[in-house]
């Protein structure tokens, strides 16, 4: 029986974001697991505070369009079914958090940029995953 059953991917579609996904393909492979690869857009208006009287729905769908299209184009390279290719709108580690439990996720795993001292203090996105998750997580260094 494999470790890992279902293996989500949580992404940031930064040009680091093949790494994080090499690494959980080869758990995939290596414990014949399923994968959800997924990727949390933030609001925009969080980046604004709320503060700006405008509309910015277009840009909220724009934002949302784009980032299905690349998800779509790593979840074609890498065999990961349209509907395990999945993008959300929130604050990450919540909606991480949320989407590990609802899918029985055993692993997640997410991109880590190492970072020490005060950065570390700020926190990141891979330690909030880390500190709430109710499954194992994999911090993949990024390598630069």
């Amino acid at each position: 029986m494999a470790i890992y059953q279902k293996i989500l991917v949580a992404i940031d579609l930064t040009e680091e974001a093949p790494q994080v996904l090499e690494k959980a393909m080869a758990l995939s492979k290596a414990h014949d697991s399923e994968v959800v690869l997924a990727h949390v857009v933030e609001p925009v208006g969080y980046a604004y505070g709320g503060d700006i009287p405008m509309d910015l729905t277009e840009l909220q769908e724009q934002l949302d369009k784009a980032a299905k299209e690349k998800l779509q184009s790593y979840g074609e390279k890498h065999g990961i079914t349209p509907e395990n290719q999945l993008v959300m709108v929130g604050r990450p580690e919540s909606e991480i958090h949320r989407l590990s439990e609802e899918l029985s996720a055993d692993l997640v795993v997410v991109g880590s940029h190492g970072r020490k001292g005060f950065q570390l203090i700020l926190g990141s996105t891979a330690n909030g995953v880390l500190h709430g998750a109710a499954c194992d997580v994999l911090a993949v260094r990024i390598k630069t």
